[in-house]
């Protein structure tokens, strides 16, 4: 059976990791290799590293910074922010990354993803897709770490994707990040019925129970997490044993 992953997101802007609420990051919560180095000794699953200003900055991902952090990230590692093009996923994963996560450019430029999961492997690009609710219900697509508007709805940019070759998805509910209020169970079970690969639920977690929930409600296939490891006690490790203790199966 595959086991479940526990992922923390490392957010990184002006040289430092940074967290806040609704996509509103401006809190500073430490150094990168001190978290990495942490998290290493914490047996997670997989780490998320994302350049939340690059895009924003209009640059390319720094790409020295990865290979420097790569060597002492001994996990899968997924790096994201500044991506636009397939030769950006080529020397990320030269660099160290095992996967790529792609937002804005998924949404701009979709048919690369098709070109980078034929050259490189669809387990290698992951969508990230992040989203808010109206008030009268309805989900919407953001890129441009959530400050534009696409007009598109997440289940169907999802199955978009998927058909374009995309191998995973992370999925952020911007109105619920940092928040520690739960994940936005309902919409994320409705994209992981929609789709055949696997769904990373992000955006929200304030709980073990929230994780559970997730998992067994919204069938996501991964938790990933930020503020919870940040600013509580819990741990990804703890998180393995509550999850295990409740018939999850998780690598331990």
């Amino acid at each position: 059976m595959i086991k479940t992953r526990i992922i923390p997101i490392l957010l990184y802007k002006n040289f430092t990791l940074v967290k806040g609420v609704r996509f509103d990051s401006w809190r500073r919560v430490g150094s990168l290799l001190q978290a990495i180095k942490v998290y290493r000794l914490r047996e997670v699953d997989e780490l998320i590293f994302l350049d939340i200003s690059a895009t924003q900055e209009g640059r390319s991902p720094d790409f020295r910074l990865v290979d420097d952090f790569a060597d002492e990230c001994l996990m899968p590692l997924t790096v994201g922010g500044g991506v636009r093009k397939v030769e950006d996923v080529k020397t990320l994963l030269r660099c160290g990354a095992d996967k790529v996560a792609i937002n804005s450019a998924a949404f701009e430029e979709p048919e690369m993803i098709r070109e980078a999961a034929r050259k490189f492997g669809s387990q290698c690009i992951v969508i990230s897709i992040d989203f808010k609710r109206s008030a009268d219900g309805k989900h919407e697509v953001f890129i441009h770490s959530g400050t534009k508007p696409t007009g598109k709805e997440p289940i169907l940019f999802a199955k978009e994707v998927e058909q374009l070759g995309a191998g995973e998805i992370l999925l952020t509910s911007i109105d619920r990040d940092g928040t520690m209020e739960g994940y936005d169970t309902e919409l994320i079970q409705a994209v992981a019925d929609a789709v055949s690969i696997p769904v990373i639920a992000s955006g929200g977690a304030g709980s073990y129970d929230h994780m559970l929930e997730v998992l067994v409600k919204g069938k996501a296939s991964a938790v990933a997490a930020a503020s919870i490891y940040h600013f509580t006690q819990m741990t990804p490790l703890e998180t393995k044993h509550f999850l295990r203790e409740k018939g999850i199966q998780v690598r331990i």
